[in-house]
């Protein structure tokens, strides 16, 4: 059974641009780092910050947050890489998509759309393969589909 979750949606630009900042700070509080606090973010670094390489330094971003709020990055909690992968590629997708009104209102769009829902990375990935110990360390190709971006790999 999957339980819907509305999403949290942000009434201001300035909020998700102190999200960004506080999360590459290491300065927002734990319980502020939700599930619309990672797509947020990862849209703003993506469209507003064009110095920082997110496929090279998001690892080493959220890793540092998690540690610097007493978090742990190990095979069972904390950076967990295939999800954060899937949704970078959702995040890129959406922004070639979708006209560049406010940040606010792209993120908000972004959070009630597809590829902001919590089970989103289960449209690629069997939760066998998603959830497993492998995908959090490291990056896993999807087994059900590729990611947006990605060319389709034959296991043959």
């Amino acid at each position: 059974m999957t339980t819907e979750f509305s999403p949290r949606l942000f009434a201001r630009d300035a909020e998700i641009r102190a999200l960004g900042e506080g999360l590459l700070a290491c300065a927002l509080p734990r319980e502020a780092w939700t599930h619309e606090a990672h797509l947020a973010a990862c849209l703003w670094l993506l469209s507003e910050r064009p110095d920082i390489d997110v496929d090279a330094e998001i690892a080493g971003i959220i890793r540092r947050f998690n540690e610097s709020v007493g978090g742990v990055n190990n095979d069972h909690e904390g950076y967990h890489d295939s999800i954060t992968r899937a949704y970078v590629a959702g995040v890129r997708l959406f922004l070639s998509t979708t006209p560049g009104e406010g940040l606010a209102a792209r993120v908000n769009a972004l959070l009630l759309s597809d590829a902001g829902r919590r089970d989103w990375p289960l449209r690629f990935y069997s939760r066998e393969r998603l959830f497993s110990v492998a995908a959090r360390r490291g990056f896993v190709e999807p087994d059900l589909a590729p990611l947006p971006g990605q060319r389709a790999i034959s296991l043959e």
